[in-house]
C-alpha cells in the first residue's frame, strides 16, 4: 500500500523521513534507572547522531535525561522539532493531541506496538506526518545508522 502524503507506512517513506530528521523530542522517555525501550531506544538514536529532547510523562524530579534538559510538554521546547517519538500506550495518546498540534513537529512516530488511527488522522489533517507501530531503533539500524 503506498503512503499517503502524511501517513507513512512504506520502507521508502520511512527512509525519506529519517533522512530529514535531526532533532527528536521523545514523549514518554524514561530515565536510565527506569530502563526499558523508553530509555534505550532514544539512547541509541542519540548515539546514531540525532539530537534527543526528553519529554517524560512521569518522573517529576528528573531534570535531565541523556544529558539534555527535560521538558514537560513538547510545545514548551521552544523550537520546532523534526520528529516526536511517542512512548505512550495507544489509549493514552489522545491526551497528548493538543500538545502535539501546538508543537507542530514535522512528524510524529508511534513506537512498535503503538497505534491510534484517530489521532494519526487528526495529526495528518494538520499537516504532520505520522508513522505508527514501528521501532525507531530498528528502522535506524536497517539504514546503517
Amino acid at each position: 500500500m503506498p503512503d499517503s502524503p502524511q501517513l507513512i507506512t512504506s520502507d521508502d517513506g520511512i527512509s525519506a523521513l529519517l533522512e530529514r530528521v535531526r532533532t527528536v523530542a521523545v514523549l514518554g522517555i524514561k530515565p536510565p534507572e527506569a530502563g526499558g525501550p523508553a530509555f534505550y531506544v532514544p539512547e541509541y538514536a542519540q548515539r546514531a547522531g540525532l539530537r534527543i529532547i526528553p519529554a517524560p510523562v512521569y518522573f517529576p524530579d528528573v531534570t535531565t535525561i541523556l544529558g539534555e534538559p527535560v521538558f514537560r510538554r513538547v510545545a514548551e521546547i521552544g523550537e520546532r522539532v523534526d520528529l516526536v517519538d511517542v512512548f505512550r500506550r495507544s489509549v493514552d495518546i489522545p491526551a497528548h493531541v493538543d500538545d502535539l498540534l501546538a508543537a507542530r513537529p514535522h512528524a510524529v512516530w508511534f513506537q512498535l506496538g503503538i497505534r491510534n488511527d484517530d489521532v494519526a488522522a487528526r495529526l495528518a489533517a494538520a499537516g504532520i506526518a505520522v508513522v505508527q507501530d514501528r521501532c525507531l531503533q530498528i528502522e535506524l539500524k536497517k539504514r546503517g545508522r
